[in-house]
């Protein structure tokens, strides 16, 4: 009832043990607390939340207009309602180097078990769409030594992102993938997130050059196919992200719920499509709420006696 009674402290320490498991770990994205909430009685591993889903649940374009303060303000709202990890897209850091080890610090307040920090310039782009640009690798190794010395928590994770992939094509792209992958882990890096992988040898080349687990990026209308989360442990991955796959399942069912409601006048014919105020209690804990409600009003202190 009203938080999670797991502490960051543990909730981080399980994670890497899970992570050093070698099983893959299956992390949809939350667009909100309640979310959060499902993801977790569906029986997944971890909770993602996505600077994407954020952007536009803010009605904002993907490109690095949120701020620090919004996006750890979202995290720890989602960190605290469920037992899960919760791991955070920190875009570029927020700022230069400096403003990196503040972010970390700011996220291990939020409650989140890691972050991961990418290698564009500012503004930043969808990781999905072209026209991407990257700061030179002296820079990216400078924003992840940042994060990694501004931490207190050394089980906070620092992931570290790279969209190189995007800005050549063929082999090439790949090889400079490959490259600063090893450099960002070789920087402290915990884990890798290659971004806008083209097939499952890419995921498979750049889990092989590295000594850290590696993300998946499974977004839908990408670059990558939508590969199922066996194939992705197949090819090394060891964290699969569904960033915006609740966000868009949510807002296509409000979509056509608005469009039954002009049509017809009345939502009658989308409620058997809704969630029920049974299944949303539930969530919520409604029951639990009430009796510590009633557990609290209904209580009786003894009396006082003059000895």
């Amino acid at each position: 009832m009203l938080f999670s009674r797991v502490t960051a402290a543990e909730k981080r320490r399980a994670f890497r043990e899970s992570l050093a498991s070698g099983e893959i770990l299956q992390f949809p994205g939350a667009f909100n607390p309640l979310s959060a909430r499902l993801v977790q009685d569906k029986g997944f591993d971890g909770v993602y939340v996505s600077g994407a889903v954020l952007s536009a649940d803010l009605g904002l374009p993907d490109i690095g207009l949120t701020t620090l303060t919004e996006v750890a303000g979202r995290a720890a709202q989602i960190a605290r309602v469920t037992d899960l990890p919760a791991l955070v897209d920190a875009d570029t850091g927020f700022g230069e180097p400096m403003n990196v080890a503040r972010t970390v610090q700011t996220m291990e307040d939020a409650g989140v078990v890691g972050m991961h920090l990418e290698d564009q310039v500012n503004p930043k782009r969808c990781g999905h769409l072209d026209g991407k640009e990257v700061v030179e690798l002296g820079e990216a190794v400078r924003r992840v030594r940042a994060a990694v010395d501004g931490r207190r928590d050394p089980d906070f994770l620092v992931m570290a992102r790279t969209d190189v992939r995007g800005t050549e094509p063929g082999e090439r792209g790949l090889r400079l993938a490959i490259d600063r992958a090893r450099a960002l882990a070789d920087a402290g890096a915990d884990a890798i997130f290659p971004e806008a992988m083209n097939d499952l040898s890419e995921f498979e080349a750049v889990a092989a050059a590295v000594d850290v687990p590696v993300l998946a990026n499974m977004t839908e209308f990408g670059k990558s196919e939508l590969f199922t989360v066996r194939q992705l442990a197949d090819a090394g991955a060891r964290i699969v992200i569904y960033p915006v796959t609740l966000l868009r399942s949510a807002m296509g069912a409000a979509e056509r719920t608005l469009d039954t409601l002009v049509a017809h006048g009345t939502q009658a014919a989308a409620v058997g499509d809704m969630q029920t105020r049974a299944r949303l209690y539930e969530l919520t804990d409604y029951a639990g709420y009430n009796h510590f409600d009633s557990s609290v009003f209904t209580y009786e202190p003894a009396q006082n006696h003059t000895h």
